[in-house]
């Protein structure tokens, strides 16, 4: 029996652009949903030009945002400003199960690609919007990209070192927070509509998501009151838990348990770490200056690669800080196929991340190329709307498609 992908069978037109939709849309594409990218017709989606003249991060002049966003995907070209294109898009949509985008708000109903429109049109339909802050609130029509919500968000202010130099994090979460809650959040819908036969409108915000990953440390402040502050790499709670220079490079360790702090001594054999005080966490915490200190000395006297040995070894978590390059060939990455090879249109081929979720049964894995702009409009409207390549052309000659 052929391995399958978990999303097969599920349609999906995506109006999504630039991070945070077209991230989302190509987590469902990656698990097997059609994923029929609708653009805009002279330049299409707003990815296809970042990057695209670089001499580094492009290939045959497609940049590495649209190569990476766009892998499974399908283009079509249809103008949505036009009767005749709206009435296009809605025929596809009888047939389609999700329709995802991330306008600013009140874009959709503009141009009449809102839930309530395409509901009575398909009452399957399941749509979703990623927004800044959502379709209601005191102000949702604010724009935002990804740092404004880093930045509202509270995580900012406790990254860094300096309370007064926050940070944002080197990897845009805020943009690819709302492209993860969103897949969760079209399957979930997906799930409910087993049950009730029924679509539903999905609603994303990417501040709420941001205030979601504060997890337990926004309970800490409702229990205590206290703004917490950046530490950088250090814990609240635990020590040793940081990250430290060696003689090559850095790496961290994490003693999250007494039991790791044990061997800890035995390894790297400081006599002062043998106090009995310091057999407990609240020992620990209260020298945590002293102790991050005199390790320090300790570890750059052997190599990043030694002490990795001796403390897996042992057991103490411990980790390199990698760069792009050792992360992307760390053996444990390749081995889960989390480095995937994706070809290009035009030809060649280029390495990027792969797929994190990992099935035991529909675990089929591939990855076709980013699509030509239109490349599929007649295949698609052939094949889901009937229509001929006499109809086809004259819709291109009235620029209705392309």
């Amino acid at each position: 029996m052929p391995l399958m992908k978990p999303l097969e069978g599920i349609r999906v037109l995506d109006l999504t652009h630039m991070l945070s939709g077209p991230y989302g849309s190509m987590l469902l594409a990656d698990l097997g949903a059609e994923t029929i990218k609708v653009e805009p017709l002279r330049s299409g989606e707003g990815t296809r030009k970042l990057l695209a003249n670089s001499p580094d991060y492009s290939m045959h002049g497609m940049g590495a945002y649209f190569l990476t966003l766009n892998r499974n995907k399908h283009s079509v070209c249809i103008d949505l400003k036009s009767e005749y294109g709206r009435e296009l898009f809605y025929g596809l949509v009888r047939q389609s199960d999700v329709v995802f985008d991330n306008f600013s708000a009140g874009v959709t109903k503009r141009l009449r690609v809102d839930y309530d429109t395409l509901s009575s049109i398909n009452p399957r339909i399941i749509t979703c919007s990623v927004t800044g802050f959502g379709s209601e609130g005191p102000d949702p029509n604010r724009p935002a990209f990804d740092q404004v919500v880093q930045a509202m968000g509270g995580g900012m202010s406790i990254t860094g070192e300096d309370v007064g130099r926050p940070l944002r994090a080197g990897i845009p979460i805020g943009d690819l927070g709302g492209g993860m809650f969103a897949a969760i959040g079209i399957q979930s819908a997906l799930l409910a509509r087993e049950r009730t036969g029924q679509g539903q409108h999905v609603d994303i915000s990417m501040l709420d998501c941001q205030i979601s990953m504060l997890n337990y440390m926004a309970t800490m402040y409702s229990l205590s009151g206290k703004n917490p502050e950046p530490i950088g790499n250090g814990h609240f709670v635990h020590v040793p838990y940081n990250s430290f220079d060696t003689a090559t490079r850095p790496i961290i360790i994490a003693v999250i348990f007494d039991s790791f702090w044990e061997k800890l001594v035995e390894i790297v054999d400081v006599p002062e770490f043998r106090d009995e005080k310091y057999l407990t966490q609240p020992g620990r915490f209260a020298d945590r200056e002293f102790i991050n200190r005199r390790l320090q000395e300790v570890l750059l006297t052997r190599t990043a690669e030694q002490w990795i040995a001796d403390l897996n070894k042992a057991q103490i978590p411990v980790a390199p800080v990698n760069n792009f390059e050792q992360a992307l060939n760390d053996p444990q990455v390749r081995h889960r196929n989390m480095v995937v090879t994706v070809e290009h249109p035009r030809g060649g081929s280029t390495e990027m991340p792969g797929n994190p979720v990992k099935l035991s049964r529909t675990k089929a894995e591939s990855y076709t190329p980013p699509p030509e702009l239109g490349q599929d409009t007649d295949a698609v409207l052939g094949r889901l709307l009937g229509l001929g390549s006499d109809e086809l052309e004259q819709l291109r000659q009235q620029s209705v498609i392309r």
